[in-house]
């Protein structure tokens, strides 16, 4: 069985990607793609893993996790998505490192899933962004904490990627930028239910449609209706086109609130960013989707 884990991060769009899986469910399901309900498998697995920390998974572990999530049903592919598999965005972040638990958890998910194929999928956005929400949800509203001795403009999201890749080198990483998420949203949908780009599914523009206005989307649809032989990156041409007259300012616009940062922290942090996804896109096993 391919098992799919899509991690998250937490704030990079994951609780809408989870929505148009389950839109289209039913037709990923007779293609031999499963997209269980998030009820079916979150708390159990969640327990399950934890209570590893103090003793090793029982044999029967990955048999209970099957039934709860399957349901007696067949697939050779099975999608999960829990933007807390690693942490809660209470503790996301500790001593400047992000998702501290990731490599462990993943190494237990790993022992019991040992019969299967597993792929984590995870969305990463640039730190002066995540950073400040992050540190909102905190449990500790303490900076020194928070960041340790980590000046935050050297939190690498290669670290924790390339981290992750140790504790689980037979398992491939697929990455991409929340920041290019309305560009190549059907593309990362389509990916995780291994399909190709070629074919439709439910809610391609989902995430667009969010964030354009309502007249620039009924301009953008009698666009592709003009123009249905689109290649997938004249597509996003359009799109990023699109986006550039009609995007929604307030919901393209992030603020930044974080004590102590100037202008030009935030400059550099998103610089190192932009530059650290080539180092992530270098990591052996890894993949970048990229417009």
């Amino acid at each position: 069985m391919k098992l799919v884990l899509h991690v998250g991060v937490h704030f990079t769009e994951e609780d809408r990607l989870m929505k148009c899986l389950l839109r289209n469910a039913e037709e990923f399901a007779a293609r031999g793609v499963m997209v269980p309900g998030h009820g079916r498998y979150r708390g159990i697995l969640r327990e399950t893993l934890n209570a590893m920390a103090t003793a090793p998974a029982s044999e029967m572990a990955r048999e209970v996790l099957v039934d709860a999530f399957m349901d007696d049903v067949e697939a050779d592919r099975v999608i999960l998505s829990d933007p807390n598999f690693f942490r809660t965005p209470k503790t996301a972040v500790e001593g400047g490192v992000f998702y501290p638990a990731g490599p462990v958890r993943m190494a237990r998910m790993v022992q019991i899933f040992e019969p299967d194929d597993i792929e984590i999928y995870m969305a990463i956005r640039n730190p002066a962004a995540l950073l400040p929400v992050l540190y909102s949800k905190s449990d500790n509203q303490n900076l020194a904490a928070f960041f340790g001795e980590e000046d935050p403009r050297d939190m690498l999201w290669s670290d924790m990627i390339a981290k992750l890749r140790e504790a689980v080198p037979n398992v491939p990483i697929t990455v991409w930028c929340s920041e290019d998420a309305p560009l190549i949203w059907a593309h990362i949908i389509k990916q995780m239910a291994g399909l190709a780009d070629d074919e439709k599914i439910t809610g391609a523009f989902d995430l667009l449609n969010s964030i354009m206005s309502v007249e620039g989307m009924k301009r953008f649809r009698a666009y592709l209706k003009t123009q249905p032989d689109l290649t997938e990156s004249q597509k996003r041409r359009a799109i990023s086109a699109f986006l550039t007259k009609y995007g929604i300012d307030e919901e393209l616009e992030e603020e930044l609130d974080m004590p102590g940062w100037t202008e030009e922290v935030v400059e550099d942090m998103t610089e190192t960013y932009d530059e650290d996804l080539q180092r992530i896109a270098m990591i052996p096993g890894v993949r970048v989707l990229m417009p």
